[in-house]
C-alpha cells in the first residue's frame, strides 16, 4: 500500500509541474515580438539535421579527447599484457602501443583513420594531458628513490653508477660528432645536439629496473641491493646533469647557463634546507589516513605543482621540479605510500599511456627509409649498450663483483624504458632532436630495454649454479611438507589454522612454508619490506600462537600462478595450499557460487572470449589460472574455500564415488593429530559395497573410538551441514556438485577441495 502511495506522489507530482513549465514556455513565446528573432532555415530533414548534430558532436574537442583517450589504454593494456606474456616489462608493450598507433603503423596504413582520431589540432591536448601524467609519475619516482640506501651503501654503488653515467656520455658526445652533420637540425648547436645524444645514452629506468629486481627476487639479496642503490645514484645524476644540459641548450651557451644553474642550485637548496623539514613536521603530525584530510592533501600536491612550476621558470623542466617534490616528502613509508596510492592510478593508467601514443605518434618509423639509417640505427644501439652494458660491468668488476653479479649489474643497467624516452620528448620539444633520430633513438630504447630479460637469462645460463630462489630452509627432507600460499592475510590465517589441524603433534616431523607471491604492479622499491611485514604479520602471530614452527617466502611476481607451480614441484612438498577469497582467484565461477563476484576485465579474458576458449571453462568450478595450478602441479593440492574457519572440531567427508578413497588418509591425520570428529557420508554407496575401505574405517575406529562416524543416508541434510567446520570433498566429486547445481551447496561450510596426486 505504501509503494502505491509513492507510485500516485510522483505520478502527480510529475505531471503537475511538467504542466506549469509547457505553460510558462507557451506564453513565453508572445514575449519574442518585436525582438528580430531569427529562424535558422535548413532544406534538411529532420534526421539529417540529427546526423550533422551527431557528426558535430563526434568532431567536438572533448568528444576527440575522450575517445583517444579510451582508444590509447585500450591498446596500452593489450599490448602491455602481450609483452608481459612472453617476459617482457609491461612498458615496452605501452611503447609499442604508441608506435602502433601512431603514422609508422596504423598511420601508414589507415591514414584516414589516424586523421580522425589524431587530427593535429587535437595533439595540443594530448601533450599537455600527458605532461600532466609524467608530472605526477615523477613526483612517485621521487618518493620511491630511498635516500638511506644511498647514505649506507654509496661507496661501491656510486663509483658503479658514476661510470655507467660518464663512459656512455662520452661515448655519445663521440657519436654525435660523426653524424651531426647529416642528423642534427637545422641551427643546433653541436654542444646541444652532444650533450643530448651523451645524456639520452646515460640515462637507466629506476622504475623497469625495480620492478625486474623484485620479478627475479633479487631484492633482498646482496646483489639486488647494489643494483637498485646503483639506478637510484644514476637517476639522481642523470637528472642533475639532464638539468644542466637543458640549461646550456636554452641559455645557448655554457657561460649563459651558469646563472641558471645557479638558481637550479639556490632551488634545491631551498627545497632541502626549508620545505622538507616543514613537509616532515606536516608528515608527523599526519601520519595516517584518518588523519590525512584534504587540507593536507592540498598542502602536498601544492607543493608539487610549485616545485614543477619553478624549475619550468628557472628554465630546468618542470619533471624535475616534480621529481624533487617527491624526494623530499616525508620518508615515513606509511605517509608516501598513502600517496603513492593517491596518485599511481591515474597517473600509471590513465594519463602516462598519453605520453607513450604522443611519443608514438611523433616516431616516424618510415623516415628511416634506407639502408644506411638503418646501419646509423645499428650504430647507436651498440653505442648505447658499449657504454651502459660494458662500462657497468667493468667498473663493477673494478670495486670486486664476481664477473656474474657484473654482468647482471651491466644487463640491468642497460634497461632505458621511459625515462629514455622522456630524455628524447624533452630534445625534440627543444628542437635538438630531428624526427630521424628521435626515431632512432626511440628504437634504441626498445631494444635495450627488450634485451634485459633475455641478457639475464643467457647469463644465468652461462654460470649455472644450484642456487634457486627457494630459502636455504626449504630443502628435500624426510619430512610431511606443506605450502601454504596465499593472496590475503585473512586467507593466510586460515590456510595456516586447517595445517596447524593436520600436522600440530607430528612434532619436528613436519615443515610447513607459508608463501606470499604479490604482483609486481602492486609493490614498489621503497615500501617492499614494510609490504612483505604487513602480510606475514598475522600469520607470525597466529603461528606462534599456536607453536607452529613455519618458514616465510616472499617474491614480487610477474606470473604468479607460474611461480606457485614452480615452488611446489620444485620443493617436492607433499600438499600445496591454495585458496579462494580476496587473491588471483576472484571472479571465478566457484566465486560466484559462493558469493565472492569480484570481476577484473583484463585482455586475457577478453581474448579468451573473442577465441571461444573461455568456454571451456564456462562449466568448471575453476577459473583458468585455478585450473592451470591444479594441472601443472605434481604434488596434491588443496584448495580451501574459506567461510571463516575457526576450528577443524568437527570434520564432513561425503564419499561420492571409489576415486574419494584417498580422503581417509587425511581424515587419519586430523583425528591424529587435532584429535578431530570426522564423519564419512557414503552417499554413493561405496563404502558399503567395498570391504576394503570399510576395513580402513574400522582400523581408524579401533585406533581413535568415538572419533569416526558413518551415514548411510543418499540425503544430504543442509542443518547438519551448517553444524560442521570443514567439508572435505575429491575434486571430481566437487565438479559434480558444480555441474548438477547442488541447491545444498550454499549452505556447506568450510571447504578443502583435494586433488590428489
Amino acid at each position: 500500500m505504501l509503494n502505491f502511495k509513492k507510485s500516485v506522489f510522483y505520478f502527480v507530482l510529475v505531471s503537475f509541474f511538467s504542466a506549469i513549465i509547457y505553460w510558462y514556455l507557451t506564453i513565453g513565446v508572445a514575449l519574442e515580438k518585436g525582438r528580430n528573432i531569427i529562424q535558422p532555415e535548413s532544406k534538411k530533414s529532420n534526421f539529417m539535421e540529427f546526423i550533422d548534430s551527431m557528426i558535430h558532436n563526434l568532431t567536438h574537442p572533448l568528444a576527440i579527447l575522450l575517445a583517444q583517450i579510451v582508444t590509447i589504454i585500450l591498446a596500452a593494456r593489450i599490448f602491455g599484457w602481450i609483452c608481459k606474456k612472453i617476459g617482457q616489462p609491461s612498458v615496452i608493450g605501452e611503447i609499442l602501443a604508441g608506435i602502433v598507433l601512431g603514422p609508422s603503423v596504423i598511420g601508414l596504413y589507415f591514414p584516414e583513420f589516424t586523421a580522425t582520431l589524431f587530427p593535429v589540432e587535437s595533439l595540443a591536448n594530448l601533450q599537455f594531458l600527458s605532461q600532466i601524467g609524467l608530472i605526477l609519475f615523477m613526483f612517485v619516482i621521487g618518493m620511491e628513490l630511498d635516500l638511506n640506501v644511498l647514505k649506507n651503501k654509496a661507496h661501491d654503488a656510486v663509483v658503479i653508477s658514476h661510470a655507467s653515467i660518464i663512459i656512455p656520455f662520452t661515448l655519445g658526445i663521440g657519436l654525435a660528432y660523426y653524424i651531426y652533420l647529416n642528423f642534427a637540425p637545422e641551427g643546433v648547436k653541436f654542444t646541444s645536439f652532444g650533450l643530448f645524444l651523451g645524456i639520452a645514452m646515460s640515462i637507466t629506468a629506476f622504475p623497469v629496473l625495480a620492478r625486474i629486481v623484485q620479478e627475479r627476487g633479487l631484492q633482498k639479496t646482496r646483489l639486488g641491493t647494489i643494483v637498485i642503490t646503483c639506478a637510484a645514484a644514476d637517476d639522481i645524476t642523470a637528472w642533475c646533469i639532464l638539468a644542466a644540459v637543458i640549461a646550456i641548450v636554452k641559455a645557448g651557451s655554457f657561460t649563459s647557463a651558469l646563472y641558471i644553474i645557479a638558481l637550479a642550485a639556490l632551488y634545491v637548496l631551498f627545497m632541502i634546507k626549508i620545505v622538507k623539514p616543514f613537509l616532515k613536521r606536516v608528515g608527523d603530525l599526519h601520519q595516517t589516513k584518518e588523519k590525512i584530510s584534504k587540507p593536507i592533501v592540498a598542502i602536498f600536491f601544492l607543493t608539487l605543482i610549485i616545485s614543477a612550476y619553478m624549475t619550468e621558470v628557472i628554465g630546468i623542466h618542470a619533471l624535475f621540479g616534480a621529481f624533487m617534490a617527491g624526494a623530499i616528502m616525508p620518508e615515513n613509508i606509511s605517509f608516501r605510500n598513502i600517496f603513492i596510492e593517491k596518485i599511481e592510478d591515474v597517473a600509471l593508467v590513465l594519463l602516462l599511456p598519453l605520453f607513450f601514443v604522443f611519443t608514438g605518434l611523433r616516431t616516424e618509423i618510415g623516415l628511416l627509409n634506407d639502408p644506411y639509417l638503418w646501419k646509423v640505427t645499428g650504430l647507436i644501439i651498440l653505442v648505447a649498450v658499449t657504454g651502459k652494458f660494458i662500462g657497468s660491468s667493468l667498473a663493477a668488476k673494478f670495486v670486486g663483483q664476481s664477473w656474474k653479479d657484473s654482468l647482471v649489474i651491466g644487463a640491468l643497467m642497460n634497461t632505458r624504458g621511459l625515462m629514455e624516452l622522456v630524455v628524447l620528448n624533452i630534445g625534440y620539444d627543444l628542437g635538438v632532436l630531428s624526427p630521424k633520430i628521435f626515431a632512432m633513438m626511440v628504437i634504441m630504447a626498445l631494444a635495450t630495454t627488450f634485451m634485459t630479460g633475455p641478457a639475464l637469462d643467457l647469463i644465468q645460463w652461462i654460470f649455472k649454479t644450484k642456487s634457486t630462489d627457494l630459502p636455504v630452509e626449504i630443502a628435500n627432507v624426510s619430512k610431511y611438507k606443506v605450502l601454504i600460499s596465499f593472496g590475503s592475510p585473512n586467507l593466510g590465517k586460515s590456510l595456516l589454522k586447517l595445517t596447524h589441524s593436520l600436522t600440530k603433534k607430528m612434532s619436528n616431523n613436519a615443515d610447513i612454508t607459508v608463501m606470499h607471491l604479490a604482483p609486481t604492479n602492486e609493490i614498489h622499491q621503497y615500501n617492499i619490506e614494510q609490504y612483505e611485514h604487513d602480510n606475514f604479520a598475522p600469520l607470525l602471530e597466529e603461528s606462534e600462537k599456536e607453536n607452529q614452527k613455519i618458514t616465510t617466502f616472499f617474491k614480487a611476481s610477474n606470473d604468479i600462478e607460474g611461480d606457485i607451480i614452480e615452488v611446489a614441484n620444485r620443493g617436492e612438498y607433499d600438499l600445496l595450499l591454495i585458496g579462494v577469497g580476496q587473491s588471483i582467484f576472484d571472479g571465478s565461477l566457484l566465486g560466484k557460487i559462493l558469493g565472492f563476484t569480484t570481476r577484473i576485465i583484463n585482455p586475457e579474458k577478453l581474448l579468451n572470449q573473442v577465441t571461444g576458449k573461455e568456454n571451456l571453462f564456462e562449466n568448471s568450478p575453476f577459473d583458468e589460472r585455478t585450473q592451470d595450478i591444479i594441472a601443472k602441479s605434481k604434488v596434491p593440492v588443496g584448495i580451501l574455500v574459506d567461510k571463516n574457519l575457526e576450528k577443524t572440531e568437527s570434520i564432513y567427508i561425503p564419499i561420492f564415488n571409489q576415486n574419494d578413497v584417498f580422503l581417509i588418509q587425511f581424515a587419519q591425520k586430523f583425528i591424529k593429530n587435532n584429535d578431530s570428529q570426522v564423519i564419512f557420508h557414503d552417499i554413493g554407496g561405496h563404502i558399503k559395497s567395498n570391504p576394503q575401505i570399510k576395513e580402513q574405517i574400522r582400523l581408524i575406529e579401533q585406533i581413535a573410538p568415538n572419533h569416526v562416524a558413518l551415514i548411510e543416508d543418499k540425503t544430504i541434510d543442509k542443518t547438519f551441514l551448517k553444524k560442521q567446520d570443514l567439508m572435505l570433498i575429491g575434486i571430481e566429486s566437487w565438479k559434480n556438485l558444480i555441474d548438477t547445481k547442488s541447491l545444498w551447496l550454499s549452505d556447506i561450510p568450510s571447504t578443502l577441495i583435494i586433488k590428489n596426486e
